[in-house]
């Protein structure tokens, strides 16, 4: 048993849902995790904040607009006549069940009802697009099995349960098809596992049915050294660790969302990032295994906000660390980077939805400055720390005002912190010295 995942942009086309059908049908018993079609998740949530400031008309423009695009994928690419009805008549009846909520209570179960339709719309158009093309497919609906306890966390005892019940059911299946993102809450109502989330979804279940291997398809060769959207001629890294992927998926590696590694990990289940578009190209290879040490890839982490903390009477004191951990740990937000000094502690978060009462807090026995408009970028590689062309990087970086330096905390994640402004250059200067030209550090 293998488990693949693939992404919107995989499933965004009637071209590229062929080119899935094509890769999943070889003869291998699979289960496939699918995000929603691209561009339907962003018109979901537009429709949840229209209904939820009362711009009701706004709300069901945006519904037609969805509606129609379904209903022209599912007019070429299911051609069965008996199909396309009860296809048809299943898209016809997630709309209306949206239009429903348009005048509804404005609350979080409106608003995870309305997301979570772009996954349960995909699964049910390409699973009836399989059984058209005499493809052995069964559907397995993810809110039947994948469920959150009241932590947030997989709630693994009961995916397992469920999950292995749901496919003892009847006939067995070739491919079984799911939802990825999507769950249950331990009240049992619908919730997520946020954005990306579907990536998360493919390697619990993979952990689960203890999987040969999970396979995460997008549009992209696997984990590049560098970010191509900012720095040309990045390469495709062949082999990651998990330690290594885990720290580029946080530090801002969109290929891979950060919670991916932590399911199958332990189990030593590998994980290999796929290009839907190129299904022969290698990809990277996650495993426990290491490959080789310095620096293997580069990326950055925007929307990073720094706080620094100054007190001279009270920094040296015994508890004032815990006296500032206890704050954001009370606002339940979490710490990046931090430095500290003789007379001030400074460190980075990217959630400021409680920024300023946090800052209330520390006021009342610290000075403190607030920074935002700031970047990670993150070098990541195995024992880079101990490389002896390392620490030669800060030699380039002269033109470029570093804030904070994380440097040692891991023995695979170089971290700085810097003005955004000044992030493409940075990366495309570490590009140049790390890959580029001699000493390569990899």
């Amino acid at each position: 048993m293998v488990v693949l995942k693939f992404g919107g942009t995989s499933v965004g086309s009637i071209e590229n849902m062929i080119h899935v059908k094509n890769i999943i049908n070889n003869g291998q018993k699979k289960v496939v995790v699918l995000s929603a079609m691209s561009g339907t998740t962003n018109a979901l949530v537009k429709i949840s904040d229209d209904i939820k400031q009362g711009q009701t008309k706004e709300a069901q423009r945006s519904i037609d607009a969805l509606q129609y695009t379904y209903v022209q994928t599912i007019s070429a690419l299911i051609t069965n006549p008996e199909l396309h009805q009860t296809v048809s008549d299943y898209v016809t009846n997630v709309f209306q069940n949206i239009e429903s909520l348009v005048n509804n209570t404005h609350s979080n179960l409106i608003y995870n009802t309305i997301v979570a339709q772009g996954e349960l719309l995909s699964t049910y158009i390409f699973t009836h697009y399989l059984l058209q093309e005499g493809i052995n497919a069964k559907l397995l609906p993810a809110l039947d099995f994948m469920r959150i306890d009241k932590t947030n966390e997989p709630d693994n005892f009961y995916i397992q349960q469920n999950l292995n019940r749901i496919m003892a059911e009847g006939n067995p299946a070739e491919i079984y098809i799911t939802q990825g993102f999507i769950c249950r809450d331990a009240e049992g109502d619908i919730a997520n596992l946020q954005r990306g989330g579907s990536d998360y979804t493919a390697t619990i279940i993979g952990a689960v049915l203890q999987a040969k291997e999970v396979q995460i398809w997008t549009d992209i060769d696997g984990f590049h050294n560098n970010d191509p959207r900012f720095v040309e001629h990045t390469k495709a890294i062949s082999n990651l660790s998990f330690d290594e992927s885990a720290e580029l998926a946080y530090f801002g590696a969109k290929i891979l969302h950060p919670q991916t590694v932590m399911p199958v990990r332990a189990l030593d289940i590998p994980v290999r990032l796929k290009n839907t578009m190129s299904p022969n190209a290698h990809g990277t290879l996650i495993t426990n295994q290491v490959h080789g040490e310095g620096i293997k890839a580069i990326a950055a982490k925007d929307g990073i906000t720094a706080i620094k903390i100054k007190s001279a009477r009270m920094l040296l004191a015994h508890g004032f660390l815990k006296k500032v951990f206890e704050i954001f740990e009370r606002y339940e937000t979490s710490i990046d980077m931090i430095t500290t000094s003789e007379i001030a502690v400074s460190l980075t978060i990217d959630d400021t939805t409680h920024l300023q009462a946090i800052v209330e807090e520390l006021e009342r026995f610290a000075l403190v400055e607030v920074d935002d408009y700031m970047s990670i970028v993150c070098l990541v590689g195995n024992a880079i720390i101990y490389h002896p062309d390392t620490p030669n990087l800060f030699q380039i970086l002269q033109d470029v005002s570093v804030r904070m330096i994380s440097y040692g905390g891991s023995h695979n994640n170089i971290s700085l912190l810097i003005n955004t402004s000044d992030k493409q250059e940075t990366l495309k200067k570490l590009q140049r010295y790390v890959f580029e030209s001699a000493p390569v550090l990899v």
